[in-house]
């Protein structure tokens, strides 16, 4: 088990499998030292636990809660590209999209769902760069939606 799967189980998570794309893309790529995900809904065992407007159907607490599955699944996807989790040396860069009612302006607070738990689970090499965004749907009424950018160190 890698020192980040530890930590993950140390947490109380597990690293899901990673969710089949839903279109014309893979999960992940790598391109030199950087891995990019494609933006990884919140699926729970191919599932969406919650669907809906964050601010109207969703609340903002439930929203984050779901940011944090979403970057668990990013982690998956990476794992599936490098084989090792340890071998991520930062996460660069996240980019959070929200499903959001009209008058919902909480996007940073739902992504800090997906910001904290790469925070908890790499310490320093989770702290990154971000994006939060509200936008009008998501693939499958998805609540939110996350990519990430890491870069490896070998």
């Amino acid at each position: 088990m890698s020192a980040v799967e530890a930590k993950l189980a140390e947490l109380g998570l597990t690293l899901p499998d990673v969710v089949p794309p839903l279109a014309a893309y893979q999960p992940a790529v790598r391109s030199g030292v950087y891995v990019y995900t494609a933006g990884q809904l919140p699926m729970v065992e191919g599932k969406l636990p919650v669907t809906g407007k964050v601010g109207a159907e969703v609340t903002a607490e439930e929203a984050k809660e779901l940011a944090r599955t979403c970057a668990l699944n990013a982690l998956a996807a990476v794992k599936s590209v490098v084989g090792d989790l340890d071998r991520i040396a930062r996460v660069v860069k996240v980019v959070g999209f929200v499903a959001s009612a009209a008058d919902f302006t909480g996007q940073p607070g739902v992504v800090n769902g997906a910001s904290e738990l790469l925070g908890e689970v790499l310490g320093e090499k989770g702290v990154h760069a971000r994006s939060a965004v509200g936008v009008a749907v998501l693939p499958l009424d998805a609540p939110v939606e996350v990519e990430i950018q890491v870069e490896l160190d070998r």
